[in-house]
């Protein structure tokens, strides 16, 4: 609508926007309705209003399926983490000054912590535990804005950062199992519906394999009676969703450090693939990147979200379109908060049965631990290296026992100790074999090398017109 308002206010607006919010006043790219071959719109382009407005709704359904399960599996409030995510992400927009197009959802990485932190200290405990890992990244983005992030990459190379991801999602592998239990034969139909999504369909449809396979799931567990809807007709069409205030513990702190660890990886993947995908130079705004997810995971830790990441779905999103337009991004960050504010919409999502939540955790903590191998093989890491082979195998049998240790009323959980291994095998072996002269070339092949969710090649492939298939690293 607004490119039929008079020249004059159009001007008074883009003049207005670009001082009140950095990265507010987009040009339009061309006519406003095609993208010629070989063009995309840049993240300072976009399209007609009508147009973009349709692709930022198309990224609100990417990240759907995967930002909804995490509140679903960890108890939280649905409606509540959708808000988050929508302010979150007009957040990183505005401290990213509209240079990095992002969608924040749910991150995956906080599964086992809260599960952790909720089973002792309840939800507000839990809560606690996510405003400190957003306080943890703020710092480290800080530090980036300040320092670069050639330090990250010493201290995380690939085959730690690879043990740490693998670590996260096989230690869930109990809570799978868990809900698999109370309905085996849906969970059954869950598990095969995702997997056979994800290679039946092409385009969007095989992005969404996740929603796909739990709203068939969901269908077949309402068929069998296992769906309680009475919640549903007592949630109003209009109002706020929960808010839970969060309380701290020492406690918790141990459980949710490697996930700031997690995060540093996620975020600084995404920058660089995005960089990649729009040619830019946007080294000098990964700090700020780091703050903006922090700052996001911050406040929906305050007040009843879940942990933001940036989305891997949403960048083949972008990938396939074409449009990287932060424009888009306000559009889904602004109707993600409209959603949230339907509470029967919320009460709908929250009726998801354990069968359900079993099959799709199944495949995605999988997904999750795989992912970790998937960093090692694409940074080559070697594993005829013993310090390598360490920093990967210790690490995982620590995170699938669960070792426990407990120093006063701080518990480190499998998670915790296990990526507490990984860095400290990693740089306590090759400080060892350095000094007594037998290091076997402990340092990763590519010293710029760091876990991505998207590498060159996949670029290519997604610029050629190939789908990236399903990927939970942005989480």
């Amino acid at each position: 609508m607004l490119q039929h308002a008079p020249r004059g206010f159009l001007v008074f607006w883009s003049a207005v926007t670009k001082r009140i919010i950095p990265g507010f006043g987009w040009k339009l790219h061309g006519d406003g309705k095609t993208i010629r071959p070989g063009d995309v719109v840049a993240p300072e382009e976009r399209l007609s209003w009508l147009q973009t407005t349709g692709v930022g709704m198309q990224h609100v359904v990417a990240m759907f399926g995967a930002t909804f399960l995490v509140p679903v599996i960890t108890g939280f409030p649905p409606s509540t983490t959708l808000l988050f995510t929508g302010i979150g992400t007009l957040l990183f927009l505005i401290i990213t000054a509209g240079r990095v197009p992002s969608y924040l959802g749910s991150s995956f990485a906080f599964l086992a912590p809260v599960g952790a932190a909720t089973a002792q200290y309840g939800m507000s405990g839990a809560l606690g535990g996510i405003f400190l890992a957003g306080l943890g990244l703020v710092l480290v983005g800080v530090i980036v804005h300040c320092a670069g992030p050639a330090w990250i990459q010493r201290l995380m190379p690939p085959v730690v950062t690879g043990s740490i991801v693998a670590l996260i999602g096989l230690n869930l592998a109990p809570a799978a199992w868990g809900n698999v239990q109370e309905g085996p034969v849906t969970a059954t139909v869950t598990i095969v519906a995702m997997l056979v999504a994800s290679v039946l369909f092409r385009g969007m449809l095989g992005r969404l394999s996740i929603l796909v396979g739990v709203v068939i799931g969901y269908l077949v567990a309402v068929f069998r009676g296992e769906v309680d809807f009475s919640e549903v007709g007592d949630a109003g069409w209009i109002g706020l969703p929960e808010l839970t205030a969060p309380s701290f513990h020492l406690g918790t702190v141990a459980l949710f450090i490697p996930v700031v660890l997690v995060l540093v990886a996620e975020n600084i993947g995404h920058v660089k693939s995005v960089a990649l995908m729009t040619k830019r130079d946007l080294d000098p705004v990964t700090g700020r990147a780091l703050m903006a997810d922090g700052a996001a995971t911050m406040l929906a830790g305050s007040g009843g979200g879940s942990g933001t990441t940036t989305y891997a779905e949403n960048i083949g999103v972008m990938a396939s379109t074409k449009v990287y337009s932060t424009a888009a991004y306000w559009v889904a960050g602004t109707f993600a908060i409209l959603l949230a504010l339907v509470p029967k919409f919320g009460a709908v999502v929250n009726t998801v049965p354990d069968g359900v939540l079993g099959g799709a955790g199944t495949v995605l903590y999988g997904m999750i631990g795989i992912l970790g191998v998937r960093i090692w093989v694409q940074n080559k890491v070697d594993f005829s290296n013993p310090i390598n082979l360490a920093v990967a195998g210790v690490p995982l049998i620590i995170a699938i026992a669960d070792y426990t240790m407990m120093f006063g009323e701080i518990v480190f959980t499998g998670i915790a100790l296990g990526s507490i291994a990984a860095l400290l095998i990693h740089h306590g072996m090759g400080l060892i074999a350095r000094w007594r002269g037998t290091d076997p070339g402990y340092e990763d092949a590519d010293p710029e090398a760091i876990a991505t969710p998207l590498n060159r090649e996949d670029v290519e492939y997604l610029d050629g017109g190939g789908r990236l298939d399903d990927d939970t690293s942005g989480r």
